[in-house]
């Protein structure tokens, strides 16, 4: 059974319109503004939990722990090994 211009033209239509949401989609998806502040969420969401701040701890005792150690022995001299390589 053929179909009508008109028919044909209603199906045309109607495709376009399914594409159009769903490359509005798409974009909405890969919005770099929403991805980013999808992430800033999930990364606080993290950091105020329990393992995240149990994370930030150990990282900020790290960071303490190196920078008093090398502020002890900034003036040390170099070991032995390191001397006769010169």
């Amino acid at each position: 059974m053929p179909r009508s211009p008109e028919q044909i033209q209603q199906e045309i239509d109607a495709a376009r319109e399914s594409l159009a949401a769903t490359l509005d989609e798409l974009s909405y998806r890969g919005s770099p503004q929403r991805l980013t502040a999808q992430g800033k969420a999930a990364a606080l969401a993290f950091l105020q939990s329990p393992p995240g701040i149990a994370l930030v701890s150990v990282v900020g005792l790290t960071i303490t722990f190196v920078a008093a150690r090398r502020f002890r022995h900034r003036n040390d001299p170099p070991p032995a090994a390191v001397r006769r390589r010169r």
